[in-house]
């Protein structure tokens, strides 16, 4: 469910469920482009979102029941930051991943079924954190608007 606030700031909140997941990241790409995002920088963003948030869901709650996933835009000037915690396990060695691109070969049965996840959110951002709080997992994704 969405919450309003202060123009240029929204939040809103889902379970770590595959088909919730999707809503909320239907949702916030819908009120993006109602602030003004453009298409394609929205579609970015969603992309970013769409795979931090499905790293979530498969992987913090992996074998325990799905908690919440909030989901805090703010938008300053030419910037939009995007704060997502949850309750779910700490990334492995409390670090983000390195997202170092995957290997192509020439045999596409070769390919790896993941591991590009990182890599095009670090493509996308223009910065990224991760933290642990009091038992929340936060990353924090910086997007340049202009």
């Amino acid at each position: 469910m969405t919450e309003t606030g202060k123009r240029g700031k929204f939040a809103l909140s889902f379970r770590a469920t595959e088909l919730e997941a999707r809503s909320g990241i239907c949702a916030v790409a819908q009120e993006l482009r109602l602030q003004g995002v453009s298409e394609e920088t929205a579609g970015d963003i969603e992309i970013a979102l769409a795979e931090a948030i499905n790293n979530i869901v498969e992987h913090a709650y992996a074998g325990v029941e799905p908690g919440q996933i909030r989901v805090i835009c703010s938008f300053q000037q030419s910037r939009l930051d995007i704060r997502i915690s949850d309750k779910g396990v700490p990334l492995p060695s409390s670090e983000l991943p390195e997202g170092a691109p995957a290997i192509i070969t020439e045999n596409k049965q070769d390919l790896p079924e993941g591991g590009f996840g990182w890599f095009l959110i670090r493509q996308l951002t223009s910065d990224i954190r991760y933290d642990r709080l009091n038992g929340h997992n936060r990353l924090s994704m910086g997007f340049d608007l202009t």
